[in-house]
């Protein structure tokens, strides 16, 4: 049976990974996933758009029932991709993004190695760290906290499919864009020749 591509994006805070999948999922043929939490909503955020808002117990019972791909606890609070909304896409036919970290990925390719991982890099430390600054949300012992995790995210960046520098926004949109379709092309390809190799 045929159905979409899975594409996990991952990268350290502040190298726009958010915004490259915001502007993929603009181009209408790729879906992101909406992942699970136990934290609480914030004022400008839309239970079952920004994140599934649910409590500990339910989120638990979840993990415990096989229903999440991935999950982790950060700060007391869950996060995790539900297995079902992914598979359910997958199976129309659509295909997914999951913005995930790379614990996160490595458990989703154990469960479905067919996942494409990109990994989204910045240009330098250093632009890394005034991207951080310039977002004004954390205090510099947090933007230090964040730069120490990027060096154990940048370790991690070998074990992905692909690697994808984000100096320029709309290219590096369109280099993650043409991995994707060609990943696409390239699958639908091989079930045309499975398909053509069984009737032989």
């Amino acid at each position: 049976m045929s159905k979409g591509s899975l594409f996990i994006i991952s990268g350290p805070s502040g190298t726009g990974k958010g915004t490259v999948c915001d502007e993929l999922i603009r181009r209408g043929d790729v879906y992101l996933s909406v992942s699970s939490t136990t934290r609480d909503k914030r004022a400008n955020e839309i239970d079952g758009v920004t994140y599934n808002f649910t409590d500990v117990e339910h989120f638990k019972q979840m993990i415990d029932d096989g229903s999440m791909l991935e999950w982790a606890c950060y700060n007391g609070n869950y996060y995790g991709t539900p297995r079902e909304a992914v598979e359910k896409m997958l199976y129309a036919e659509k295909n997914v993004i999951l913005e995930i970290e790379p614990q996160g990925a490595f458990k989703v390719r154990e469960k479905m190695p067919e996942a494409v991982l990109i990994f989204i890099i910045p240009p330098s430390i250093e632009i890394l760290k005034s991207r951080l600054i310039g977002r004004g949300r954390e205090d510099n012992e947090q933007i230090e906290k964040r730069l120490d995790a990027a060096k154990w995210e940048f370790l991690q960046a070998g074990r992905y499919n692909y690697i994808v520098e984000n100096d320029d926004l709309q290219g590096c949109v369109a280099e993650v864009a043409g991995i994707m379709d060609n990943v696409v092309k390239m699958r639908e390809k091989v079930r045309r020749l499975i398909d053509e190799a069984e009737q032989m």
